[in-house]
């Protein structure tokens, strides 16, 4: 029971003291010599869970500044896209708008050669009314 005057200093009753063995004061010993360390265990713990936590942190950001890059990105190439649809539906409307002046501009020609060509005969057919003679024949 040398053990009992070990650990005198904890207090305990005596018929609890009687109970307990010497392998039950076993932990005591271990933590009596930790308490001396524990500040230093503790702040050495706070370092390193401010450190994890600050990595933590430091990964939050790297995180957040890829998908806010990303999404950047992902803007650019929409507008980009936006813009070549854009592009192609005026370059679209302005063939389409050449193509009907182009259709436009050779039925107004047809008409035209067609009105010429009806004037001519008309002219022809009055000059030979009008002078029945002249138009003929002239050696």
């Amino acid at each position: 029971m040398s053990h009992v005057k070990r650990f005198q200093s904890i207090p305990m009753s005596k018929s609890m003291r009687g109970l307990c063995k010497e392998e039950d004061y076993a932990f005591l010993e271990t933590s009596g010599s930790s308490t001396e360390g524990y500040t230093e265990d503790k702040v050495a713990l706070e370092d390193d869970w401010k450190d994890k936590k600050e990595a933590c942190r430091h990964l939050e950001w790297e995180h957040q500044e890829k998908e806010r890059l990303r999404g950047i990105e992902e803007s650019k190439k929409e507008k980009e896209q936006q813009w070549r649809t854009h592009i192609a539906e005026v370059t679209s409307n302005q063939k389409k708008t050449l193509q009907d002046r182009l259709t436009r501009l050779h039925r107004f020609r047809e008409f035209q050669r067609r009105i010429l060509a009806e004037e001519e005969e008309m002219e022809g057919v009055a000059v030979d009314q009008l002078f029945p003679g002249i138009t003929g024949h002239q050696d």
